[in-house]
């Protein structure tokens, strides 16, 4: 996201001493970066590879209260997202959108329909919203709101509401409001290691991963927002810090406080819209466990979640679907939507994400908690599990953390609205229905610019997706992209949205982003080489 000056000024950025210097360009670092920028301190972020390359990309794109979290007992985690969700619908309508779920009402499914109502009706409440809804259709109704879903037994359905987002948008939605606030935040910059006063964290060694540069970044107060992968910064064990930021082998991470992280991976299958139609989000119970799945409509395509296993592969790579895991995901398609008759030749793509979850020793990953956790050690304040939903209470709680290290610094922490308001967008000729409204949420006050960035027919989508041309030449022009696949699967969903990555469409995004990234024949070349190989790996079909 940072610009000015570009790459070339990096070192009169790294060389500054920053207040708190954030570790992490997924959503909780944005988020961190954000209220921290808002409140008046100086706060720089780096991010190894690229803004939401990890879990903050991949992610089941839902932002809701956490139903089943009722279930657990977990009514302050509920109640607290719930919270979130609908301040993310109020403050970034456009990129936080309602979605109705639908949940049918089979003999013998758990959970049965009087629990289920119970805890629709504490979910309204702790939304505010007192008026009775109605949440019970009976059969002809449900079938008439998701058509091909298996009716062999069904009684009728459970409706109720929670909304969706694009995850990686959100992120760099959060970005560019902290970088209008003074934050800056830089991508492809890793930490080599810590900087230390005697034994206290003071800031970091970084290397820029495209010059190879290294830098020492001085900060009062350095939080790891790295998510799954937190237990890398870490100490060893209290003073001791690890070697090049990295834990030594054979250590278990968090053992010296009790924090264990626990990284779960949740896959996902990407299916054309004409052939799964759904209107609303239909969950379901596996037929082989009773864990739910989802199928909903995203952008353009359905999508299909999402197994909860154990991750044990290097975390240094990208995470992808295992064949067991597209097997389980396509039965509970085939059990749900008999009559369609879904296979392997219907995904258009795959991917998968690793959430950081507290280890509290369950044996069923499903059943471990989605709260955060925060602990500081030495002057290093990490931040790990939480929800997507849940982001800026996740960063007010980092702020209250380590406002013990910034002495004189004096700021409420209250919450205050997710974005700023956008200015509404006039009428423009030729941009397609819902575009006004759709731009401004994920653009905020630059929505207008994207739009004025068009080139001749940049204005309409990009077939099979729900983006418009202009928004790949301002994501080339303005949004730090150093990779193509920077460009295909995060700043737009590409990637995941159309067959073999887009492979088909590359000869009009060439056309239009090689110019602005300054990019010669050689290099977009190499570049679209090593995209393709990167989708085929981890976002195609696993062999059997």
């Amino acid at each position: 996201m940072w610009q000015p000056g570009g790459r070339s000024a990096l070192a009169d950025v790294l060389g500054r001493e920053w207040d708190v210097l954030v570790i992490g360009g997924g959503i909780t670092g944005a988020g961190i970066l954000l209220e921290a920028a808002r409140r008046g301190l100086s706060v720089l972020l780096v991010e190894q590879r690229d803004f939401a390359w990890g879990t903050s990309s991949r992610s089941s794109k839902l932002v809701h209260g956490g139903l089943r979290y009722l279930k657990e007992g977990k009514f302050g985690l509920t109640r607290e997202s719930v919270h979130e969700r609908e301040a993310l619908l109020r403050d970034a309508a456009g990129l936080v959108v309602p979605q109705s779920f639908a949940f049918g009402d089979y003999p013998g499914r758990k959970p049965g329909r009087t629990a289920f109502l119970i805890g629709l009706a504490l979910y309204d409440l702790m939304a505010g919203k007192r008026a009775r809804q109605r949440h019970y259709v009976g059969r002809d109704e449900f079938l008439g709101l998701a058509p091909n879903i298996d009716g062999e037994g069904l009684r009728g359905g459970m409706c109720y509401a929670d909304a969706k987002t694009d995850d990686a948008r959100l992120v760099m939605r959060v970005l560019q409001e902290a970088q209008a606030l003074g934050g800056v935040a830089v991508n492809y910059v890793s930490v080599q290691g810590l900087l230390r006063d005697g034994v206290t964290v003071k800031g970091a060694t970084v290397r820029d991963e495209l010059s190879g540069a290294h830098y020492t970044v001085p900060a009062k107060v350095v939080i790891s927002a790295t998510g799954a992968w937190a237990d890398r910064l870490r100490p060893l064990e209290h003073g001791n810090p690890p070697r090049d930021g990295v834990a030594a082998p054979g250590h278990k991470p968090g053992a010296a406080d009790g924090h264990r992280l626990r990284p779960l991976r949740g896959s996902h299958l990407v299916l054309p819209h004409w052939r799964l139609p759904l209107a609303q989000a239909v969950s379901l119970m596996h037929p082989a466990d009773g864990r739910p799945v989802f199928a909903f409509p995203w952008e353009g395509v359905t999508l299909v979640g999402t197994t909860d296993v154990d991750h044990r592969d290097d975390m240094s790579f990208e995470a992808s679907i295992t064949r067991a895991e597209l097997d389980y995901l396509l039965a509970a398609l085939r059990s749900q939507f008999p009559q369609l008759d879904l296979g392997e030749a219907d995904i258009v793509a795959t991917y998968a994400g690793v959430r950081p979850v507290i280890d509290s020793g369950q044996a069923d990953p499903s059943k471990e908690t989605r709260e955060h956790a925060l602990w500081l050690e030495h002057g290093l304040l990490t931040v790990t599990g939480g929800k997507l939903t849940t982001f800026r209470v996740i960063a007010l709680d980092a702020l209250r953390k380590a406002a013990p290290l910034l002495p004189q610094w004096r700021a409420s922490l209250d919450l205050r609205p997710v974005f700023s308001a956008p200015a509404r967008l006039p009428h423009v000729k030729g941009l397609p229905a819902g575009q006004g409204e759709r731009l401004p949420g994920r653009y905020g006050a630059l929505a207008a610019d994207v739009i004025a960035c068009a080139h001749d027919g940049e204005l309409a989508e990009i077939p099979g997706t729900a983006s418009i041309w202009a928004q790949l030449r301002w994501a080339a022009r303005h949004e730090s992209v150093q990779r193509l696949d920077d460009l295909l699967l995060r700043r737009l969903r590409i990637g995941i949205q159309l067959r073999g990555g887009g492979a088909a469409i590359l000869p009009q995004v060439r056309a239009i982003c090689q110019p602005e990234l300054g990019w010669s024949d050689a290099r977009w070349e190499a570049e679209q080489a090593a995209y393709l190989a990167l989708w085929r790996k981890h976002y195609s079909i696993p062999q059997p």
